[in-house]
Formats: structure tokens, sequence, C-alpha cells
């Protein structure tokens, strides 16, 4: 947890579950990643910490060489990155690819969705093998640190971390980032559709200083907000296929 410093789940699920302190059945590494920007209460302290992968040890930033520190800190362990959104309340998993982890370990997780980042994963940890991300509900919420508390303690369920019976396995609809939905400069910004909900062609969908934009095709919107990102609204998404025991991996 604690990619970004102004996302305190991951921390606070962490401390929950060490205060617990229930048996384990392999080693477990808990990580909070960014110290300083959490202190802070910042998202980062130079550059964004997801963005910043590999890093360098000599790096100009100190995300940078946090970056490299923490690939080193991860290597050769299957990695369970908690994070928290402005854009949708209810927890959903994202990979890079459909790959064997996560094929394995979200059909039993509380989440809504799946999501393949793809071709947006570039600087950021999910580009790396075995690396599933959650993000656990909106960000400063007490619920958010709550869901990220059961997420961990499922993932480690899941993986066979701790004793327990995974939950039942659901069927985990799977989207995928397709392109960025841009978000010209203004000083109002408003977000009319839910997120994972299809958006027809020709209904609205966001507006920038009162200029309401249209979807030109339908997409499924993903990551959507009016103020979590300076640039973009977020991401159309596809549909793409659903999530059970028996998906395979790509």
């Amino acid at each position: 947890g604690g990619i970004h410093g102004d996302e305190p789940c991951g921390p606070r699920a962490i401390e929950a579950f060490l205060r617990d302190a229930p048996p384990v059945e392999r080693p477990v590494k808990f990580v909070v990643a960014n110290e300083e920007a959490l202190s802070r209460n910042l998202r980062y302290v130079e550059e964004d910490l997801n963005r910043a992968f590999p890093g360098a040890p000599d790096g100009a930033t100190h995300e940078s060489r946090l970056a490299h520190d923490l690939l080193q800190e991860i290597r050769g362990l299957t990695v369970f990155s908690i994070h928290s959104t402005q854009s949708y309340g209810k927890p959903f998993a994202l990979c890079d690819q459909l790959n064997t982890l996560a094929r394995s370990v979200v059909p039993p997780l509380s989440v809504e969705a799946l999501v393949e980042t793809d071709r947006f994963s570039d600087g950021r940890l999910i580009e790396y093998p075995d690396v599933l991300e959650v993000e656990a509900g909106l960000q400063g919420s007490d619920a958010a640190a709550e869901n990220a508390e059961v997420l961990v303690r499922e993932f480690l369920t899941a993986v066979g971390a701790i004793a327990g019976e995974p939950r039942p396995v659901r069927d985990v609809p799977i989207y995928r980032m397709a392109r960025v939905v841009p978000k010209d400069p203004a000083d109002r910004y408003e977000v009319y559709v839910d997120n994972f909900t299809r958006v027809d062609a020709g209904e609205r969908y966001a507006a920038a200083d009162g200029h309401t934009l249209y979807a030109e095709e339908p997409f499924y919107p993903i990551l959507m907000s009016p103020y979590g990102y300076e640039d973009v609204f977020g991401f159309v998404g596809e549909l793409v296929g659903r999530l059970d025991a028996e998906t395979p991996a790509r």
C-alpha cells in the first residue's frame, strides 16, 4: 500500500491486519511504499511513483530512487498493490493483461470488475509480472480502508498465505482500457455517467465549463471522474469477457 501518499487505505489495511496478527502459512511481506508522501498527504513528493518504474538507484527524484528500491524489495514475489480512486466507490481489480495470477485470484475477491490496463501500463508497477492491483473505494474514505482490509484477507487466503475458506467464485466482468477521454483546460468539470455502465452513442458523458460532451460511439467508462486526473476524464473501456474459475489466461 501507499504507492500514492494521498491514498491511505492500503497502509490502514496493513495496520488493521497486523493488529489482529493472524497466523500465516508462509512468509508475507507488507510494504508501505511512499512513506514520505504519505506523511505529507500528497500523491507524490517529486513525481508520480506509479509512473516512475523501473526507476534508478541514482535517479533525479525521490520517486525514481524509490521505484528502483521497491522493485528490488518485491523481486520474485506475488504482489497485491492497493489503491483508491475518486471515480468509483466499490472495489475493482486491475492487471496488465489477463494472466494466471488474475485468473486464479480475482474470482474469489470482493470486486465488481477486472480491468486490463494493457497499453496504459508503462511506468506502472502493474506492468511487472505477478502484480495484481485493486482500487478499494473512494479516496480518503473509511469505506475504502475497510474494503482494503477485507481484500487483503481474501487475497492472502486465495494464495494460501493464511488459513481459511476462499469466498465462492463469482462471475466477474472483464474490461480493457482502449483510450483516454481527453479533458480540455477549464475551471469546472462534470461527469454524468457511471463507471462500468454502458454509454450509448449520442449520450452525454461529461462537460467542461458548461460545454457538454457526447459519445461518438458506445463505450464503458473506466476511472471516469471530474477531477481524478489533471488532463483526462478517464478511459474508454471495452467489455471483453467474463472471468470465472474456468477462464483461461491470455
